[in-house]
């Protein structure tokens, strides 16, 4: 995949946080990693939030740290979100 002039590439790491239908243990929760093409951080969240047909609860980009935090809803399950450039 070719990127765009400004864009780089997006690694998004997800992680189940709570789940009403499973019940299951936050710390038996599997990562799934999936790459986006965005400008920044923000867009790349903003991209994954469209495709993965969720609701963006919160998200926290420092500065400094090269890696952005968000908290995701999708159906009854709550997501941690890792942002970082691949």
């Amino acid at each position: 995949m070719q990127l765009g002039r400004d864009a780089l590439r997006y690694t998004i790491e997800s992680r189940e946080l709570t789940s009403e239908s499973t019940g299951r243990p936050a710390y038996e929760a599997q990562s799934r990693r999936t790459e986006v093409e965005a400008t920044g951080p923000d867009e790349a969240i903003h991209r994954y939030v469209a495709q993965s047909a969720a609701e963006l609860v919160s998200f926290s980009s420092p500065g400094v740290s090269s890696e952005s935090i968000a908290t995701v809803k999708k159906e009854d399950a709550v997501y941690l979100v890792r942002v970082y450039a691949a």
